[in-house]
């Protein structure tokens, strides 16, 4: 599986475009915007684009969704279905954050943990991440020992917690239970900034490291 990270929207979100070199299907992973950038990258690449995934329903990764579904006529997936509190909201998201307005849509299907989905013919896990949002969810290709995990993990930092149905110890126990049991070899891409992986977060991020 390949990937190639295209940062969209003011918030400079790293929306993910994977595909399977095989078939050359791909999914894009949260595309909150900049619909005509993304769509000029899988072309480029050669890449058919054959459904949406998304971690979360926050304007920044989910605002393109809709309209990009609707004109590549691909279903979307993910996130859980506790995110439909934001999901729901995604016109008064785009209004209040300055952002294009958005095309409201219900994901054709709502993940839970142990879930998997594919890009082509490859398989990636679905782990329930809940804490920054309610609903959240981690993509994860064992294969080549890469996660995509939206805003729970950053390099050096963690996912906000003060928004509504927001919580600092649920968002604590996600990483600690459902993330580092992966390994830290483990790379992975998060909403916003660079890449890193578990074994550099334990080591030295200030938030959620061994020695926090």
């Amino acid at each position: 599986m390949e990937y190639r990270i295209i940062p969209v929207t003011p918030f400079e979100q790293n929306c993910t475009l994977l595909w399977c070199t095989e078939t050359m299907k791909g999914a894009f992973v949260d595309p909150g915007g900049d619909i005509e950038r993304l769509l000029a990258a899988s072309a480029k690449l050669g890449v058919s684009v054959e459904k949406i995934l998304l971690t979360h329903g926050h304007i920044d990764h989910a605002g393109g969704a809709g309209e990009l579904a609707a004109q590549l006529g691909v279903p979307i997936e993910g996130p859980q279905r506790e995110e439909a509190f934001w999901i729901d909201q995604l016109v008064a998201q785009a209004r209040g954050f300055g952002f294009p307005p958005a095309r409201a849509f219900t994901p054709d299907r709502w993940l839970d943990d142990g879930d998997t989905v594919t890009v082509g013919k490859e398989t990636l896990q679905v782990i329930f991440t809940p804490g920054h949002t309610p609903g959240h969810v981690v993509f994860f290709h064992a294969p080549s020992k890469l996660a995509l995990v939206g805003d729970v993990l950053f390099a050096g930092s963690i996912g906000r917690t003060d928004f509504p149905r927001g919580d600092y110890q649920t968002l604590m126990d996600s990483i600690h239970l459902k993330l580092w049991p992966l390994g830290n070899d483990v790379k992975f891409i998060s909403g916003h900034g660079p890449m890193s992986s578990f074994g550099e977060e334990r080591r030295s991020n200030p938030f959620v490291g061994d020695n926090a």
